[in-house]
């Protein structure tokens, strides 16, 4: 009688393990910010909800601060970041209570691009300082025709736009001259179809529409292109990570999301896309 009960559970016990090894995990998660991030964000959530039937992962851009504000009230699970966290967002976050965990989820080349009709091909930091902070105003001062150099940048609320101001711009203002736009795809099209255009963009973003400049940071001496290769090698000089952030209230909820990015075939992913991996 007892072997027969321990083989009844044992019958009973496989099937269950059977059943377990193959559990597919159903999340509701909403992610929010970085346009950087986002076209990443978008394809690791798709791959992921058709692996994980039910799951429902919501991804929308805005910027790196508009996803931090929605983290901070409430509005989003995580949010998709192309700078560090700042103080005062961190003081927001510790004033209400919460923790928040950070995760470096890939690394990206921020390419600087004109059109393709441009002559110039390559720039020091020096010189991008000068462009971006109104000093240098023609393409002739560069070795270019004698054409009015049209800026673009993205928004105050981006990363991006942090991120060149600190390492290009050695922090300095931005001109007022500069056209500010609301999204990376935006600042493409600017470029492409403006002569005397230059603006800045993620590595994921080129495209032939526009023409990505070589760039030397050891004032003119090395001028290094941007591209998956000289990212992954660090030989290109203006690589960055990229973030997720998240409450630590929300970690099991949004952990599962994660750890796939952050896995072989995450990252795998990561590189397909246009971003360099961990």
């Amino acid at each position: 009688m007892i072997k027969k009960i321990k083989l009844f559970t044992l019958l009973v016990a496989i099937p269950m393990l059977i059943t377990t090894a193959f559990v597919q995990t159903s999340l509701n998660i909403k992610i929010k910010g970085s346009d950087t991030v986002l076209p990443l964000s978008q394809k690791e959530a798709e791959v992921f909800m058709k692996a994980n039937g039910g799951s429902k992962i919501t991804v929308i851009g805005g910027g790196s601060g508009v996803g931090l504000s929605a983290l901070i009230d409430g509005s989003t699970d995580i949010a998709m970041a192309s700078r560090k966290i700042k103080m005062g967002e961190k003081m927001k976050l510790q004033d209400a209570g919460k923790s928040v965990k950070e995760v470096t989820i890939a690394y990206d080349a921020l390419a600087v691009v004109v059109n393709p009709q441009n002559k110039v091909s390559q720039l020091t930091r020096e010189q991008l300082e000068g462009i971006f902070t109104g000093k240098t105003t023609n393409w002739k001062d560069l070795g270019g025709d004698d054409m009015k150099i049209i800026v673009y940048s993205r928004e105050s609320s981006s990363g991006t736009y942090d991120f060149f101001k600190e390492h290009i711009l050695n922090n300095k203002n931005y001109s007022t001259t500069v056209l500010s736009m609301a999204a990376t795809g935006a600042i493409i099209q600017s470029v492409s179809q403006t002569k005397g255009a230059i603006g800045y963009v993620g590595l994921a973003y080129l495209d032939k529409n526009v023409k990505a400049l070589k760039v030397s940071t050891d004032k003119g001496k090395t001028f290094v292109a941007p591209s998956m290769v000289t990212a992954k090698d660090r030989t290109y000089p203006v690589i960055r990570p990229l973030f997720y952030y998240y409450l630590t209230t929300v970690e099991k909820n949004v952990k599962p999301f994660v750890d796939y990015i952050l896995s072989p075939e995450g990252q795998k992913m990561v590189e397909q896309v246009g971003y360099v991996p961990l």
